[in-house]
């Protein structure tokens, strides 16, 4: 028995015999299917990432906070380091999902950002990407990262893409919008994975949620409207666009300061950079095609 198993074996709120699998996707977290007399649990092993900006009793508050307000499953048993949730057994979403729900998506994080403020408690968090991607450069270069050598040029593109944005009320946010984040039961729309999760504009999970389902310009547009309430104006597209870019560019630079911390079963941190810089490229390509470059 592996010192995993027998750790989650260990967890007392098990009913019964114990069937055990892991569960695949995670970049830097290892998950567990548990079965036992009562049904299906998952099981998250996580630690603190300061270098991520990620403290697991704040994920947990928040997790917490989602399942009282319908968002997310039920915490079912927390410990540090260990979170138990109920399994709901609902299908995990691709990027070809999230487009083709791309109005349910929008009206989820709408109910998201306006009802999450009610319920989570505790000191409040901020998640501003331009904040984070200075954040991760200062880390890169004193972790002697490889790329950098490239850094000026990221942190000259972040400030040009935040001197675009559109000002918006401050929201709760999940700052986390991977298609495999959403499940569907076939009759609602659930949330997991709140490591990030905190207050911001709405902007970041728009783009969050069109740029890394790959959603055309059209496709963001009607994700636009239907969270808004009315077509977006150019000043709100050039935001949405210019976010985008910011959202890959995190991406990027978080597979970056994984490459120094971070080992995970099965993940190629250095291939998700080259895949989110590959992505931030043809983005931003498409963005300056269309609004050209802010003069210095």
């Amino acid at each position: 028995m592996s010192a995993t198993e027998a750790r989650i074996r260990a967890l007392p709120l098990w009913n019964g015999s114990l069937s055990i699998e892991p569960l695949k996707g995670g970049l830097s977290n290892e998950s567990f299917l548990v079965a036992d007399a009562n049904g299906k649990h998952v099981v998250r092993f996580g630690r603190d990432f300061p270098f991520h900006h990620v403290y697991r009793e704040r994920e947990i508050m928040t997790a917490r906070a989602a399942s009282e307000a319908g968002f997310a499953p039920a915490v079912e048993y927390a410990e540090p380091g260990v979170m138990v949730s109920a399994f709901l057994g609902a299908k995990t979403y691709d990027g070809d999902d999230v487009r083709e729900n791309r109005i349910r998506i929008a009206k989820l994080m709408r109910d998201f950002h306006t009802e999450m403020p009610k319920h989570v408690s505790g000191a409040g968090f901020m998640f501003w990407v331009f904040h984070v991607i200075r954040d991760y450069a200062r880390s890169l270069e004193a972790g002697s990262s490889r790329m950098t050598p490239h850094l000026p040029s990221y942190l000259a593109l972040a400030d040009e893409l935040e001197k675009v944005q559109a000002p918006l009320p401050v929201v709760f946010g999940h700052n986390d919008l991977l298609p495999a984040n959403f499940l569907d039961d076939g009759e609602k729309l659930w949330l997991i994975d709140f490591e990030y999760a905190g207050f911001n504009t709405a902007m970041f999970d728009l783009a969050g949620a069109a740029s890394n389902a790959g959603m055309t310009g059209e496709e963001s547009d009607q994700l636009l409207t239907a969270y808004f309430g009315h077509e977006p104006d150019e000043k709100l597209r050039r935001s949405h666009a210019a976010m985008q870019c910011a959202s890959l560019l995190r991406e990027a630079m978080w597979s970056m300061i994984s490459e120094l911390h971070l080992a995970a079963p099965g993940a190629d941190y250095e291939a998700y950079t080259a895949e989110n810089l590959a992505r931030l490229e043809a983005a931003l390509e498409s963005y300056r095609t269309t609004y050209g470059k802010l003069p210095t």
